[in-house]
């Protein structure tokens, strides 16, 4: 029986401006990071939350040849790979921070929903960042 999510991967173009930018612009932390031969296992996660981390993978061996790498890195610039969500409790605040933090690529300033308010972002290489803020829900009414 499956417990819980331990790593989930996104596809980066160079892992160094991928550290940069989720531990520096959007504040995570590093996780992992190690080396074997060639390969750069390297992670980032939510400060304090160490049971969930990313994977920041780069197309190309030994995970794929490089014709399957070079479609990859294309699609990666198109933006047209999955995406990450994290939740905040206050994605305004975390939007102009951001915006002090010199991240540029907003596909949403905040709206308010139903739901909660969000906003939208790409990483460096195309890769969709969702933010949001649940709407808590209201107590109930008393006598």
């Amino acid at each position: 029986m499956l417990t819980r999510l331990n790593v989930a991967s996104i596809y980066v173009l160079d892992k160094d401006e991928a550290l940069d930018f989720y531990v520096n612009k959007l504040g995570l932390e590093k996780g992992s990071d190690f080396k074997q031969g060639d390969y750069r296992w390297l992670t980032v996660r939510v400060p304090g939350k160490p049971d969930v981390e990313i994977s920041l993978e780069q197309p190309g061996p030994p995970l794929h040849d490089e014709a399957t790498a070079e479609q990859l890195r294309e699609l990666v610039a198109k933006g047209a790979l999955s995406g990450l969500v994290f939740h905040t409790d206050d994605v305004r605040g975390l939007y102009e921070i951001l915006q002090e933090r010199g991240v540029t690529d907003f596909t949403q300033e905040p709206i308010d929903h139903f739901y909660g308010t969000d906003m939208g972002l790409r990483d460096p290489f195309g890769n969709a960042i969702r933010i949001l803020e649940r709407k808590t829900a209201a107590a109930p009414a008393t006598a």
